[in-house]
């Protein structure tokens, strides 16, 4: 009898296959970039792996955004990525990422992008009769999706401040134990969005409110599936912020890492931009009703 994980990779590959249809329905083209390069998108919590002399890509994120800066203005890649000192049951260290980006957009078109490919996923699947009943019932795709800001969630669910959780060095502890289960509870895919400037990471700040960026994350089942933002698009800005994390990742005892020059060389030249990264593993366990990571992929690193 096929086991758990072989109906899943059977269901795994139905999922791809209709987020590229998805993608190319409505005008994106489908690109590949080099996946070993000599910087990264530093953030300080993510450890690139070394490849004889240059770096895996932790994402594919500074050649695609180098490509908005040439003109392409919708593009999307489902590619490998590759992050050191991850593993866990939803996290292997290589793992299939999807991203696309938007010239023009803000991150409010991509949760609409976000809404519309998921209830299209959903659909291949149900056509294909790939849908775990439990999990229809768990997470309901068709009821409209909340939108929560960072700070309502934070007093909604935890009773707390996020400024204040983030200067005590709790803000990840009361997100993963508070926040997360929170949003499961509601039954829906939620998008938390409005992230403190602290936490801009490359998204651009708020016009209106420069103490929160333009930043959201899609939860999903229990699990978070996808981190978006409006681009920051100034050199100087972005130049500040790799360096602050190479500061932190030095009080923290970890080695600097190089910044990615060509990207910063053309920065200036991208449009107003959105982009957005999404676990495909992950969203094929929320399809799958999977509890682990290991029963929808081919191999876990233990395998090989």
């Amino acid at each position: 009898m096929p086991s758990f994980r072989d109906h899943n990779l059977r269901r795994r590959a139905i999922i791809i296959h209709s987020i590229r249809e998805f993608f190319v329905s409505r005008g994106f083209l489908e690109v590949e970039t080099p996946q070993r390069i000599p910087a990264n998108a530093l953030e300080e919590h993510i450890e690139p792996l070394r490849s004889d002399g240059l770096f895996l890509h932790t994402s594919p994120e500074v050649c695609m955004k180098r490509l908005l800066c040439r003109g392409h203005g919708r593009i999307f890649q489902i590619c490998r990525c590759w992050r050191g000192n991850e593993r866990g049951a939803r996290h292997v260290p290589e793992f299939t990422m999807l991203e696309w980006y938007r010239a023009d957009s803000d991150y409010l078109d991509l949760m609409r992008d976000c809404e519309e490919l998921l209830r299209w996923v959903f659909a291949a699947c149900q056509e294909n009769g790939q849908l775990f009943s439990r999990q229809e019932r768990e997470t309901d795709l068709n009821r409209p999706w909340p939108r929560i800001t960072v700070q309502e969630a934070f007093r909604r669910f935890a009773l707390s401040d996020p400024l204040t959780c983030i200067e005590n060095g709790l803000y990840e502890e009361i997100l993963v134990s508070r926040i997360e289960p929170a949003l499961a509870e509601l039954g829906v895919p939620v998008i938390l969005m409005d992230y403190p400037a602290e936490m801009a990471a490359l998204a651009r700040l708020k016009p209106d409110d420069p103490t929160v960026a333009e930043r959201f994350e899609l939860y999903a089942g229990g699990l978070e599936l996808a981190n978006g933002f409006s681009e920051l698009t100034d050199p100087a800005e972005q130049r500040a912020r790799f360096e602050e994390a190479n500061r932190r990742r030095s009080q923290a005892g970890l080695a600097p890492l190089p910044l990615p020059a060509p990207f910063l060389d053309e920065l200036a030249a991208m449009p107003p931009a959105a982009g957005i990264a999404l676990g495909v593993d992950r969203l094929v366990m929320l399809l799958c009703g999977a509890k682990r990571i290991d029963d929808v992929v081919a191999f876990t690193p233990e395998e090989l």
